[in-house]
C-alpha cells in the first residue's frame, strides 16, 4: 500500500492528536448544551452554578413543545416515506436505465444536497405560497421530501449498482415476473441501503431548521423552529433540554442504524 498506518511512526501519533482535535471541536458544542440543559439558572449560563431536570419536566408538561416535536416526527416520516419510494424508482432509472442525459439526471436529482439551503428556501416558499402550500402539511412535506431525496437516492444507488443483476435474470428464466424478481430477489437484496436511506431521509427532514422557518405558520411549527423562536424570545434552559433531546434522537437513530447495518450484513 502506498500509505501503511503501521508505518508511519511519529506521524500516528499526530495524526490521531489532529483527529482527537477535529472530534472535541465538532462534539464540545453538544456536550455545552447538554450541561446546559441541566444547570439549576434560569438563564443559559456556563458553568451552571448547580444541577436540576426541572427543565425536562417543563418541556415535557408544555403542550406546545409536544405538539412541535409530534409535527416534525409526522412531517419526518411522510418524508422519509415518499422519498425511498422516489429514490428507489429514481436509483432504479439512474442504475439500469441506457438513455441520454442519465448523468444530467442524476446531477439535477442531486441538487438539494449541494444547492445552498437559503436559496432553496426562498424559492420554494415562493412558488408555495402561489399555490396556497405555505405553512401547511403538506408544503412541509413536499419541501422536506426534495431536500431528503438525495440521502435516498445515494444509498440505494450504491446498493443497487453493488448488486449482482444476473441472480435477478436467474430468477426471471426460471419462471417469474420481471416485477416478481425485483420485489422477492432485488429489493430484499439491498435492503440496507432501503434501510440507510429511510434513516438519513427522516433525519434530513427532523433536523432541517432554514426551510422550515420560511414553510412555518403560527399553527404549525417544527421542533427546531420552535427551538429558534424560544431562543430569540427567551434564553430558558428548557431550549437546551429541546435541544438535547432532538440530539439524542438523532443518536439513538445513528446507533439503531449502525446495529441493523450490521445485522443485515450477516
Amino acid at each position: 500500500m502506498l500509505l501503511d498506518y503501521d508505518r508511519l511512526g511519529w506521524l500516528r501519533a499526530a495524526l490521531a492528536g489532529f483527529t482527537a482535535l477535529v472530534a472535541a471541536f465538532l462534539l464540545l458544542p453538544v456536550v455545552f448544551i447538554i450541561l446546559l440543559s441541566f444547570g439549576s439558572s434560569r438563564w443559559l449560563a456556563f458553568p451552571p452554578p448547580g444541577w436540576t431536570v426541572k427543565w425536562y419536566q417543563e418541556l415535557l408538561a408544555d403542550p406546545a413543545w409536544i405538539d412541535a416535536a409530534l409535527t416534525s416526527a409526522k412531517i419526518a416520516a411522510m418524508a422519509a416515506i415518499l422519498s425511498v419510494l422516489i429514490g428507489l424508482l429514481a436509483s432504479f432509472s439512474l442504475v439500469r436505465g441506457e438513455f441520454r442525459g442519465r448523468q444530467l439526471l442524476r446531477g439535477l436529482l442531486l441538487t438539494p444536497m449541494v444547492l445552498p439551503v437559503v436559496v432553496f428556501a426562498i424559492a420554494i416558499y415562493a412558488f408555495f405560497l402561489r399555490l396556497g402550500l405555505a405553512g401547511t402539511t403538506v408544503g412541509f412535506v413536499v419541501a422536506h421530501t426534495i431536500l431528503a431525496l438525495p440521502f435516498a437516492i445515494i444509498p440505494i444507488a450504491t446498493a443497487l449498482e453493488g448488486f449482482d443483476k444476473s441472480i435477478e435474470d436467474a430468477a426471471i428464466v426460471c419462471g417469474a415476473s420481471p416485477l416478481q424478481a425485483r420485489l422477492r430477489i432485488t429489493l430484499p437484496s439491498i435492503r440496507i441501503g432501503i434501510f440507510s436511506a429511510a434513516i438519513f431521509s427522516f433525519l434530513a427532514s427532523w433536523d432541517e431548521v432554514v426551510v422550515a422557518i420560511f414553510m412555518a405558520s403560527p399553527t404549525l411549527q417544527t421542533l427546531p423552529v420552535k427551538i429558534w423562536g424560544s431562543l430569540r424570545a427567551d434564553l430558558s434552559p428548557v431550549v437546551a433540554a429541546a435541544s438535547s433531546l432532538l440530539v439524542g434522537l438523532t443518536l439513538c437513530l445513528m446507533i439503531v442504524t449502525a446495529l441493523l447495518r450490521r445485522r443485515l450484513s450477516r
